[in-house]
């Protein structure tokens, strides 16, 4: 009862701010984090739940709204949550990371403070430490557009969105010791959507309207296709940009992407399956929810439509249609277009190539050559307080190497407000997955073998889809363009939770000489403080 107290007055604290100050709107959420008992595969599990629901409680705002999220930790671990595809502009420190941010101890909380600022589109949130996302706590983020910024298709009769990917029957504790033992986890034991198995999950629709249909991959080692029985989907936007309106009878999702899709329930009046299966797997991994047309009598039956398995060239394809809608408005009213990125040319080149090298007699998983371990605290707080011995900026080459890997807390410098070339270069025989916390970039090419400055000649740097989640296909490279322009401490990881959680990531020091609130926010005043930045004071910079 007090708790309830509290929240209305700092609610109407707010309102009272918002409405002197002309602020963006504030929705505010309370999160309690409990284990509790799942069955997605059929077998009772310990899952990890926000507010007892498995996938955790939807996000809907609209752009520029601040989201305020009490969360409380009741788990008998720490727990910290990350934004899949949200920028947090100047404020790094809300990221959910370990690099950035404290776990939330046993027994506490802590209070994120999240902006949508200038985004729109399909994201989602999971938990960043260890392995817990085996356990679930993710779940859905939907950012609107802002009523006065038209919207490149009709408004859809509904919104659909749809978690979907792998899933282990072990405990995440057992999948993390099996992992620190330097043993492989092997394959998962099936897929899941929106947290249930084989027709689980039910999406209602009604005979002649059209709905969006919001995807994320959430799964933690595949790649998986979405389709829906005698359907087809209209591609309007992908991890915050609007794209051309291409129609795909089937849709390839890589590890930590998002898209969203209109479908048209055109069909006779019956229940259809809406399948996601894996892809680039040994065992083909299926599963079906069900999109049931509203009065209808007829289940369905027969065996789910099927889909690509391990054809890379028709996903390679695929990846290349998909592209920005030049003439739609993204989060303000300037058409995506106007922003011409093909037109500046990078003051850097970074080349990024993954490794499986074993390290000490275990398996680990590198960036040209470097493994990342944590350090004992935060980077973002150690770089703040000026706690030496944590980190070393220029820990990680920009170029691999042919050096034996080894282990590191790995950090990158990056000049703020730089233009900066990203290769992503894939020598291994599985389809990588890339994630670059805090900011969307231009997807500007992708082909197989070595990329080489010849390889600049096939880039297209005129309409190229912007996201924060690419794939890299077996021995292959991808290339990005991104603009450095939001100061912090960053992660870039893959996002094939095995690879990460053994050392496939490294964060990015954005970072400009002169302190200023107008490039980045002060630590917030309720920073956790953990390793030795403990017992520091928050001040203003």
């Amino acid at each position: 009862m007090v708790e309830k107290r509290v929240l209305v007055l700092i609610f109407a604290l707010f309102l009272v701010i918002s409405s002197i100050n002309g602020e963006d709107p504030y929705r505010f959420f309370t999160w309690k984090v409990t284990y509790g008992a799942i069955y997605p595969m059929g077998v009772k599990q310990q899952g990890i739940l926000i507010n007892g629901q498995f996938p955790g409680p939807q996000i809907n705002c609209v752009t520029n709204d601040n989201l305020i999220l009490s969360v409380y930790n009741y788990l008998n671990e720490p727990f910290l949550l990350s934004w899949n595809g949200l920028q947090h502009r100047r404020n790094s420190w809300q990221d959910g990371t370990y690099g950035t941010t404290c776990p939330i101890p046993p027994g506490k909380n802590f209070t994120y403070m999240l902006q949508a600022k200038d985004q729109i589109g399909s994201f989602f949130y999971f938990p960043s430490l260890g392995l817990q996302k085996a356990a679930g706590g993710y779940g859905g983020i939907k950012i609107y557009s802002r009523p006065r910024i038209p919207v490149p298709f009709p408004f859809p009769a509904g919104d659909h969105t749809v978690l979907a990917g792998d899933w282990y029957k072990k405990a995440h504790q057992r999948l993390r010791h099996i992992l620190d033992m330097g043993r492989s986890i092997s394959s998962p034991d099936g897929l899941v959507i929106n947290g249930r198995g084989w027709n689980g999950y039910t999406f209602e629709v009604e005979q002649g309207k059209t709905y969006r249909f919001r995807i994320s991959n959430v799964g933690l080692t595949t790649s998986i296709n979405f389709r829906i029985q005698d359907h087809t989907m209209k591609l309007v936007e992908v991890e915050g940009s609007h794209t051309l309106q291409n129609t795909y009878e089937s849709l390839d999702l890589h590890l930590g992407q998002s898209a969203s899709v209109l479908v048209t329930a055109n069909k006779p009046a019956r229940d259809y399956y809406v399948v996601v299966s894996s892809r680039f797997t040994r065992r083909v991994l299926t599963t079906t929810a069900v999109l049931h047309y509203k009065n209808s009598k007829i289940g369905v039956s027969g065996p789910p439509p099927g889909g690509p398995t391990t054809q890379i060239a028709w996903s390679v394809m695929q990846a290349r249609s998909i592209r920005w809608n030049l003439t739609a408005s993204g989060p303000r009213p300037n058409p995506q277009g106007s922003y011409h990125y093909g037109m500046i040319k990078p003051s850097r080149t970074i080349i990024l190539s993954n490794t499986a090298p074993w390290i000490n007699g275990k398996q680990r998983y590198a960036v040209n050559g470097v493994s990342f371990v944590a350090g004992d605290t935060p980077l973002k707080l150690a770089d703040y307080f000026n706690i030496g011995g944590v980190f070393s900026v220029g820990s990680i080459p920009d170029k691999s190497s042919n050096g034996n890997a080894y282990l590191a807390t790995s950090v990158m410098h990056a000049d703020f407000r730089s233009f900066a070339e990203i290769v992503f270069q894939n020598w291994e025989d599985s389809v990588q997955s890339w994630h670059i916390d805090g900011y969307s970039f231009f997807v500007v090419g992708m082909d197989g073998g070595q990329w080489t400055s010849a390889s600049r000649s096939r880039y297209n740097l005129r309409d190229t889809v912007a996201r924060s989640t690419v794939q890299v296909y077996p021995k292959a490279w991808t290339a990005i363009y991104i603009a450095l322009d939001n100061m912090g401490m960053w992660n870039i990881r893959s996002e094939n939770w095995v690879r990460q959680y053994l050392g496939q990531q490294f964060y990015l020091r954005v970072y400009s000489p002169t302190h200023s609130w107008r490039d980045e926010l002060p630590i917030p005043k309720n920073a956790l403080l953990c390793g030795r930045a403990r017992g520091r004071h928050t001040r203003p910079l």
